[in-house]
């Protein structure tokens, strides 16, 4: 043996090749033995080596060098991130907040969770484009966009957008949504009136409330506008837009319009008549090298007048499979491929998936709940995971009084608390894999008013803004109810299959009738969270500021939670 190596008779470390094979390694020798990963002789926890000679790692319940935290288990929002630093809520308002404005209709987050865009839809400023003038309050109801970053330093509001032809009532900002490196915006006007088509004439407004749509670029840190979207046949009152979907890349986005009224069905249909009032239609656009056109027009299969289909939409990360919500379909079938021709369950609510193979679309599945019960508004929100194989679809009307998983669906014991459905795909096809309900569900709390999914489907974010307690921030006393209408967002996440509950989450300075879950949006690891509470009444501006007052009527604001 060589020095320092002991016999069976004593502690040996059998660095040496030639030490005996009866002798044992140890850890804490300074040598790194056998299936060691380190060995650095102190066996102290916390450096740069473990006492159990493993390498310092986020998740093993240690405080390693240059992490702030370490609770071993992964979970977000509940005092130590994923990333091991301490969990963080960040209170942002508008950089003009005003009474009314609705900052945090809705947020969307980029990938990495670095850029958040929110829209205030009823701000009223008459200034155009990028940057311009926030002070007046002379176009009302006219709509914003603000852009935040984050850095080290924290977050900072980067952009303040308008539309390039501003205009009294036309709500830009009622929808938006982001690609995966934030450098793509979509942002819609759902009262915009103009009759023209991809980057036509934006000056008439002879189809009122039709709709349309604008994308932003970012170039560096500069904003500006690179379409201005209409869909092929647009009509008054059609409110395009008013759902907005895009695929992580930024080439692919879908926009529903709910109110649309042609009784086309399937993809590609004639959309000219008007024979079937607010059926409802998606449509996809592409990009190509800069320039946008329309690739598919897309209606139900089982296109029905007053179905508003296009209520919600959702894409896939690659842009090849798409979600659409019908929330007022009324057929009485039940979970997947079910008959589709009755219409027997008023505003029951449906879903339908499409794939595209090449440039074609084809509808792939026609999903209801496995408790399809009359108003229930299946379909007002749904969301996909990034790899298109997990679907979350929210049904605010659903009315069971149960909590928690899988509990009992049949009872109706909780008018309008709300459920969510999850359904997986394999081999092609869809199942539903679980049904969710809060932990404290209430009568008309509305749960499964928006939805927000990680990119690997694995952390579900579902909101309920009629939540009433008075609780603040995470993991407080969901048993009171002093506080109407605040709402509440809730954490779920999957394991080996299995969902759970991880965490019930507040606002900061929750007040009655704030409607915090209005809007939420997951960064695709799941470790970054924005919410848009746009009821909330605080005067403050820019980010971290006074929220104790409520001296702004509906001014909105939205809370970032790591």
């Amino acid at each position: 043996m060589s020095p320092g190596d002991e016999d069976a008779n004593g502690l040996a470390d059998c660095d040496d090749p030639s030490c005996s094979s009866i002798c044992q390694q140890v850890c804490g020798n300074g040598v790194v033995d056998g299936a060691e990963q380190c060995d650095d002789g102190n066996q102290m926890d916390g450096d740069s080596c473990e006492t159990n000679c493993t390498s310092p790692r986020c998740g093993n319940s240690i405080v390693d060098m240059g992490e702030m935290c370490d609770d071993g288990n992964g979970q977000i929002v509940d005092g130590c991130d994923r990333a091991c630093a301490v969990s963080t809520i960040t209170y942002m308002k508008a950089s003009n907040t005003n009474a009314s404005d609705r900052f945090g209709t809705r947020v969307a987050l980029s990938a990495d969770g670095q850029t958040l865009a929110v829209g205030a839809y009823q701000e009223g400023s008459f200034a155009t484009g990028v940057g311009g003038n926030q002070a007046d309050n002379t176009a009302t109801n006219s709509g914003a966009v603000y852009v935040f970053t984050r850095t080290a330093a924290g977050w900072a509001q980067q952009g303040y957008l308008k539309a390039s032809n501003t205009g009294i009532g036309d709500l830009f900002g009622w929808n938006l949504a982001l690609s995966g490196n934030g450098n793509t915006l979509i942002v819609s006007s759902i009262g915009k009136g103009s009759s023209s088509g991809v980057n036509g004439s934006q000056l008439d407004d002879l189809l009122p409330s039709s709709g349309a749509a604008y994308v932003f670029t970012r170039t560096g840190t500069t904003w500006s506008q690179e379409a201005y979207l209409k869909a092929t046949n647009p009509g008054a009152n059609d409110f395009f837009g008013w759902s907005i979907a895009l695929s992580a890349d930024g080439a692919t986005a879908a926009l529903g319009a709910l109110s649309e009224d042609s009784s086309a069905t399937g993809v590609g249909g004639d959309g000219s008549n008007d024979l079937a009032a607010n059926a409802g239609a998606v449509y996809v656009y592409v990009r190509s090298g800069g320039t946008w056109r329309p690739q598919a027009y897309v209606k139900a299969s089982n296109t029905d007048a007053q179905d508003a289909f296009g209520a919600s939409v959702a894409l896939s990360g690659d842009g090849s499979t798409l979600a659409v919500g019908a929330s007022a379909e009324a057929s009485r079938a039940t979970g997947v491929g079910g008959d589709q021709a009755d219409n027997t369950m008023t505003l029951a609510g449906a879903v339908y998936t499409f794939t595209r193979s090449g440039a074609a679309w084809s509808q792939s599945s026609y999903i209801k709940a496995s408790n399809t019960g009359a108003s229930d508004g299946f379909g007002a929100a749904v969301a996909l995971s990034g790899d298109g194989t997990t679907l979350v679809v929210g049904a605010t009307g659903e009315s069971s009084g149960v909590t928690g998983i899988n509990g009992n669906e049949l009872d109706n014991l909780a008018t309008n608390s709300g459920a969510a459905y999850v359904f997986g795909l394999a081999g092609g096809t869809w199942s539903q894999r679980a049904y969710i309900k809060a932990s404290n569900t209430g009568v008309s709390d509305l749960f499964g008013s928006s939805l927000a999914v990680s990119g690997d489907g694995n952390t579900v974010a579902i909101s309920a803004i009629a939540e009433d307690s008075a609780a603040t921030s995470v993991g407080g006393d969901q048993a009171s109810n002093s506080a109407g209408n605040s709402g509440a967002v809730y954490l779920f996440e999957r394991s080996v299959g299995v969902w759970r509950q991880r965490a019930y989450v507040k606002a900061s300075n929750t007040g009655a009738g704030d409607r915090f879950g209005q809007s939420a949006a997951v960064a695709a690891d799941g470790a970054t969270m924005a919410v848009g509470a746009y009821f909330e009444a605080s005067s403050a501006t820019g980010v971290g500021g006074n929220q104790a007052d409520n001296m702004a009527a509906s001014a909105g604001a939205v809370y970032v939670y790591r």
